[in-house]
C-alpha cells in the first residue's frame, strides 16, 4: 500500500504530496488540479470529512487503495484560533504583532521543538524575535550545529575531508521570514501558521524535516505588522475593512525601503537580521516572502531572469534554480496552479542590498516569492497569454474569487518544498556552503580575473575580425547559435587575463584621510554583514606607500569575497535591451551602488599579496577618539568641515548659544589642510566642553588658535527646519528624517495644508523637499481601480491635517513668498521642478531638437541611467559645497540635469556641481552618458531675500551616500547665514 503525507490545498482537500508511484502522483495531481482550478470561490473552512468524501468520489480507482495519514495536533499545543480568536487566513482577519508575540511565547512554553530568541530592538523599540524550530534532540545540541554551520561558512582551515565530515554531521539551516513589507500581509500570517504547523504536526514528513533541518522563523518588521493589522481591523464591519490608505510608512522611517538596507544596516531590524544571517547562523537557504504576484497568476518564484551578478560563485544561480524548481514542482504536484518564473517578473540576482539578494554574496541561497492575497477576498483576472502553458508559466490558473487562506496554503506548500529540499539535500547544501567559501578564499589568494561586460567589449574590440567562420557547420545554423564567430585563442590571456585588470588581493583604508569617522562607519557596515576586517597596530608600508597605525585592511581571501568585491569595486551592468535597438530593460533595483564610493571613502587597491602588522577587528567600532589642542588663552577653535560629524558639533554649539562661522580661507594650523569652509568657534565657557565631548565621542578634533583668523566668513544662526511629508509617508522624506536625527538637526515635519496656509517665514528658516515630494504635471493616480487619497471623514481626526499634496496653484505661490521674505528651500531630485515655476533660470539639459523645432526629452533608446554612481566636478569655494572635494561620486537615478539660461548671472544663479566628462559613469549603467557632459547637477539661486538650492542628484539616497550629505547639510545653514568679516 502506498503512503504519502497530506498537504492541505486551498479548500481543505488533502492531496498526497509525494507518492513512490509516478502513476499515482500524476493522478493525484490531476484530481487536485481539477478541484483547484474551478472558478468558484473556495471555502477554506470546509471540514476534513467533507473533503475526504469528495476525494473518495472524484479520485481515480487506482487511488482508492491509498491510505492518507492525517497530521495529528498534539493536545498541549494551542491552535491559532484558540490564541487569536480566528484561523489564520480567515477572510477579513489579520493578526498583529502583539498577538504574534504572545502566541509565540505561549508555543515556546508548550513545545519541545521550539526555542524563542530575542534578536534585538525595532525602530519603535519593540522586541524582534526569532523562533528556532527543530527536533528536541537537535535543540539540545543547538550550539554544536550552529558551530558546524559557522565553520563551513567561513571555510578556513578545513580540508575537503573535514568539510565532508562536518556536512554529514550537521543539520541544514533554513531561514523563513515574513512581513518585511508589512502591507503584504500574507507574509506575516503565513509565518505564524508555519511556526504552528512545525511545532504541532506529527506526520512523517514533518518529523523528517525536524530531524534534518533547523528552521529559523523571523517576523521581519514587527512595527509594520502592528500598524497594518490594527489599521485593517479598526473597522468593526468586516466588509468595510481595507489595507489601503495607511496614514504613515510601515517602517518607522523608510517604509518599503526596509528591503533596501541590508548591506548598509542603517535600521535596527536590518542589523538584527544581518547578525543572525552572517555572524550567528549562516543558513544555507534564506526564503523571503513577499507580495504580489503577476496579473493573471498566483505567485512568482525563482528561478530569476538574468543578469546575475558576476561577483558571486557560479554555484549560486544553479542552487537557486534547483530550489526554485523544487518549489514549482511541489505546487504543480499539489494541483496549485498559477506559478511563474524568470520572465514572469523583473526580479533578478544582479542587485545587492535586499534581504534575499545580499545572501548570494555570502554563498547562501536566497529565495523570493511574490504571491497574491488579501484578507478581503479578491479576483484573479483572466489574462489571455497566461492561459497558455510555457516553461515560465507551467500550470495556468483559472480566473476566480481568491480567498486569503488559499494564499496561506500556497505558502505552506512552498515552505515545505524548501524544507523538503533542505532535508533531502542536507549534506550537499552544507558542503556547497564550504565549497563556495573555499573558492572565494582561493580566488583572493592568487591572481584572479573577474570577467565583466566591459572586458567582453574589450575582447570583441581586440578581435574585430573573427579567426574562423566555422563554414563547415551543418546547414540551417546561423551566426549567434552554434555558428557564432570565434576569436583568436590567445586573446583569452592577453585581454581577459591582462595583468593590469586582475582583481585586488585587498584594500587599505588610510587612517589619515580627512573624514576617518565616516570611513569607520563604512567599516561597521562591513562588520555588520560578517566581513573580516583587519586594523594596523603600527605604521606599515605597501608598494612604497606608507600608512599610519589604525588604518583598516580588508583582504579578499575570505569566504564572503563576493560581498567585499561588491562593496569596493564598481558594478558594470550589461547593456540590457528588450531587443537590438529597442528600449532598455529596467533593472530590478539599482544598477550600481559601490558603497565605498557612495560614502566618499578613500582606499587603495592592492593587486599583489601583502602582509603587515594587522590585527582582526572584533565587534563594531566607534571613531578613534580625537583631541582638543591647547594653547594659552585660545581665541577659539577650528574644526574640519570635511568631516560629516562636524555638523553634529555645529548643531550642539548653536543649541548652546555659541557663535559659529564658516571661513572662506582658513589659516594653516600645524601644517594641516582644513579644506574649504573650515569651521571657526570663538572661545567661550559653553563651547569648550562641547568640543571636548565631541572629540571623544565623535572623533572630531578641534584645533585651538591663539589669534582669531581674519577675512571673509559667514556666520551661522540656529535654524528652524521644515521637512516636507504627506499622508501615507514619503520614503525619501523618511530617510532624511532619520538623517536629521542622526546628525542632531532640529526639524519639524510640514504637510501640504500647512504650506498652503501661508506665513511660512514666521515658522521656518528653511524648507526641505525630497525627491518625490513634487513633480510637474498632473498627479499620477495609477489605474482607475487604484484607490485615491482618503476622504477626511474616512480616517481618524489625528491624520486629517496630513492630507493634500503640493499644487502649482496654491502651494508654489506660498513658497515664492517664503523665499522673497528670506527663507531658503532645499529641493532634491524631482522636487527641483519647482525652480521653473519660481522663475529660476534653469532648464532641462537632457533634450534634443524635434522635427517641430522644439526641444523634447531624450527618448529611452538614446539615454537611460537607472540608479548608478556618476562623477561630477564641484565648486567647493561655494558655501553650498564647503567641505566637499573637487570631484565626487553622486547617486543618480535618471535624475534632473540642468542648463543655466542666458539670464542666469543676472538672476544670481550659478552651478555648484556639473558633469565635466562624456564618460561620467563610475558604477552601474549609463546608456547615452555622453549627453550628460556639460549639464549641471547642483545649482543655487537667489530669489528675493532667500536662496533656492536645486540638488538634482539624490544626495541622501537610502542613507548611503555619505560623500554627498554635506550638500544637503550645508544648504540648511547657508540660506540664513550672514556674511561677516573677521575679526
Amino acid at each position: 500500500m502506498l503512503r504519502s503525507s497530506p498537504i492541505a490545498n486551498g479548500d481543505g482537500l488533502l492531496c498526497p504530496k509525494r507518492a513512490t508511484s509516478a502513476t499515482v502522483r500524476q493522478a493525484s495531481a490531476r484530481t487536485c488540479l481539477r478541484s483547484k482550478l474551478q472558478p468558484e470561490a473556495r471555502k477554506p473552512e470546509l471540514s476534513v470529512p467533507i473533503c475526504a468524501l469528495r476525494l473518495s468520489i472524484t479520485l481515480p480507482l487506482a487511488l482508492l487503495t491509498c491510505s492518507f495519514v492525517f497530521a495529528q495536533t498534539a493536545p498541549q499545543i494551542t491552535t491559532p484560533k484558540e490564541a487569536l480568536g480566528f484561523n489564520l487566513g480567515d477572510d477579513y482577519h489579520v493578526a498583529n504583532y502583539t498577538q504574534l508575540d504572545s502566541y509565540w511565547h505561549k508555543l515556546a512554553t508548550e513545545s519541545d521543538r521550539m526555542k524563542l530568541v530575542d534578536i534585538g530592538p525595532t525602530a519603535e523599540n519593540r522586541r524582534q524575535y526569532m523562533a528556532i524550530i527543530t527536533s528536541p534532540a537537535n535543540l539540545k545540541n543547538l550550539d554544536h550545529y550552529k558551530e558546524i554551520s559557522q565553520k563551513l561558512a567561513h571555510a578556513e582551515g578545513l580540508s575537503d575531508d573535514e568539510a565532508h565530515a562536518l556536512a554529514r554531521e550537521g543539520k541544514a539551516v533554513v531561514w523563513i521570514d515574513g512581513g518585511l513589507h508589512a502591507s503584504e500581509t500574507v507574509g506575516s500570517q503565513q509565518e505564524i501558521e508555519e511556526v504552528y504547523q512545525m511545532v504541532s504536526r506529527t506526520d512523517p514528513e514533518t518529523l523528517r524535516f525536524l530531524d534534518d533541518t533547523i528552521l529559523l522563523c523571523v517576523l521581519a518588521n514587527p512595527d509594520g505588522q502592528e500598524l497594518v493589522a490594527n489599521w485593517y481591523m479598526r473597522e468593526p464591519d468586516p466588509l468595510k475593512r481595507s489595507l489601503s490608505n495607511l496614514p504613515r510608512l510601515f517602517q518607522h522611517y523608510i517604509g518599503h525601503d526596509n528591503n533596501r538596507d541590508f548591506y548598509m544596516s542603517n535600521m535596527p531590524e536590518s542589523t538584527n537580521m544581518n547578525r543572525q544571517l552572517f555572524i550567528e547562523w549562516f543558513p544555507q537557504i534564506v526564503y523571503n516572502h513577499h507580495q504580489t504576484g503577476p496579473a493573471g497568476a498566483v505567485i512568482f518564484m525563482p528561478p530569476f531572469r538574468d543578469p546575475f551578478n558576476y561577483n558571486f560563485d557560479p554555484l549560486m544561480p544553479l542552487d537557486v534554480e534547483a530550489v526554485g524548481t523544487a518549489m514549482h514542482q511541489r505546487l504543480v504536484a499539489d494541483g496549485k496552479g498559477g506559478s511563474a518564473q524568470r520572465s514572469g517578473a523583473n526580479y533578478s540576482t544582479w542587485w545587492n542590498g535586499g534581504l534575499r539578494t545580499i545572501c548570494y554574496f555570502h554563498n547562501m541561497i536566497g529565495l523570493l516569492t511574490e504571491i497574491i492575497g488579501n484578507p478581503t477576498p479578491m479576483q484573479i483576472p483572466l489574462v489571455a497569454e497566461k492561459q497558455l502553458p510555457s516553461g515560465d508559466w507551467p500550470l495556468p490558473v483559472a480566473p476566480q474569487t481568491w480567498h486569503y487562506r488559499q494564499s496561506i496554503d500556497y505558502e505552506m506548500s512552498n515552505n515545505r518544498a524548501v524544507l523538503d529540499y533542505a532535508s533531502r539535500n542536507r549534506e550537499t547544501l552544507l558542503y556547497d556552503l564550504f565549497v563556495m567559501g573555499k573558492h572565494s578564499i582561493q580566488n583572493g589568494s592568487e591572481d584572479h580575473w573577474t570577467i565583466t561586460p566591459d572586458r567582453i567589449e574589450a575582447l570583441r574590440a581586440a578581435g574585430a575580425k573573427p579567426a574562423s567562420s566555422n563554414a563547415e557547420m551543418p546547414a540551417g545554423l546561423s551566426v549567434g547559435g552554434l555558428r557564432a564567430p570565434t576569436l583568436k585563442p590567445e586573446l583569452y590571456q592577453s585581454v581577459l587575463h591582462d595583468p593590469k585588470f586582475r582583481d585586488p588581493r585587498g584594500y587599505i583604508i588610510p587612517s589619515d584621510q580627512a573624514d576617518f569617522p565616516t570611513a569607520t562607519k563604512f567599516i561597521n557596515a562591513l562588520l555588520k554583514t560578517g566581513i573580516t576586517v583587519l586594523r594596523a597596530s603600527e605604521p606599515f608600508a605597501i608598494n612604497g606607500k606608507h600608512y599610519s597605525a589604525g588604518s583598516f585592511v580588508v583582504k579578499t581571501a575570505q569566504a564572503f569575497r563576493p560581498h567585499v568585491m561588491d562593496m569596493f569595486e564598481p558594478q558594470n551592468h550589461p547593456n540590457d535591451f528588450l531587443y537590438p535597438g529597442g528600449p532598455p530593460v529596467p533593472p530590478y533595483d539599482s544598477a550600481g551602488w559601490t558603497l565605498a564610493l557612495q560614502m566618499g571613502v578613500q582606499f587603495d587597491r592592492v593587486l599583489d599579496g601583502f602582509t603587515g602588522p594587522f590585527v582582526k577587528v572584533d565587534g563594531l567600532l566607534g571613531p578613534p577618539p580625537a583631541t582638543v589642542s591647547s594653547v594659552s588663552r585660545p581665541a577659539g577653535f577650528l574644526i574640519d568641515h570635511r568631516m560629516n560629524d562636524s555638523f553634529v558639533v555645529v548643531n550642539r554649539l548653536l543649541k548652546a548659544g555659541c557663535a559659529v562661522y564658516w571661513l572662506a580661507k582658513p589659516p594653516a594650523v600645524e601644517g594641516r589642510d582644513f579644506g574649504s569652509g573650515a569651521i571657526w568657534i570663538p572661545a567661550s565657557a559653553a563651547a569648550r566642553p562641547i568640543l571636548e565631548n565631541a572629540a571623544k565621542q565623535l572623533g572630531v578634533a578641534a584645533y585651538a588658535l591663539a589669534k582669531a583668523p581674519a577675512g571673509a566668513a559667514v556666520k551661522l544662526k540656529p535654524i528652524r527646519v521644515g521637512l516636507y511629508d504627506q499622508y501615507g509617508g514619503l520614503m525619501t522624506s523618511g530617510w532624511i528624517r532619520w538623517l536629521f536625527e542622526q546628525y542632531e538637526f532640529p526639524f519639524e515635519l510640514v504637510y501640504p495644508q500647512m504650506l498652503d496656509s501661508g506665513d511660512l517665514r514666521a515658522r521656518f528658516d528653511v524648507l526641505v523637499f525630497s525627491d518625490g515630494a513634487f513633480r510637474r504635471g498632473p498627479i499620477e493616480r495609477g489605474p482607475e481601480s487604484a484607490p485615491g487619497p482618503p476622504k477626511p471623514e474616512e480616517i481618524p481626526a489625528e491624520f486629517r491635517p496630513w492630507l493634500g499634496h503640493i499644487t502649482e496653484e496654491k502651494t508654489i505661490p506660498q513658497i515664492q513668498k517664503f523665499l522673497a521674505a528670506g527663507g531658503s528651500v532645499v529641493s532634491i531630485g524631482s522636487s527641483t521642478a519647482m525652480a521653473e515655476l519660481l522663475g529660476i533660470p534653469l532648464e532641462n539639459h537632457l533634450t534634443e531638437m524635434g522635427k517641430d523645432g522644439k526641444p523634447h526629452p531624450l527618448p529611452r533608446d538614446k539615454y537611460y541611467v537607472p540608479g548608478s554612481l556618476l562623477k561630477v566636478r564641484i565648486d567647493n569655494s561655494n558655501p553650498l559645497a564647503y567641505g566637499m572635494p573637487e570631484e565626487a561620486d553622486v547617486f543618480f537615478d535618471n535624475s534632473p540635469v540642468f542648463n543655466l539660461l542666458p539670464e542666469a548671472a543676472l538672476k544670481h544663479t550659478q552651478p555648484v556641481a556639473w558633469f565635466a566628462s562624456a564618460k561620467p559613469l563610475e558604477s552601474g549603467w549609463a546608456w547615452g552618458q555622453q549627453y550628460l557632459n556639460g549639464g549641471v547637477a547642483v545649482a543655487e539661486a537667489s530669489v528675493g531675500e532667500g536662496k533656492f538650492f536645486a540638488l538634482g542628484s539624490e544626495v541622501t539616497f537610502r542613507g548611503q551616500p555619505h560623500g554627498t550629505f554635506k550638500l544637503l547639510f550645508n544648504g540648511l545653514y547657508y540660506g540664513s547665514a550672514k556674511a561677516a568679516t573677521l575679526p
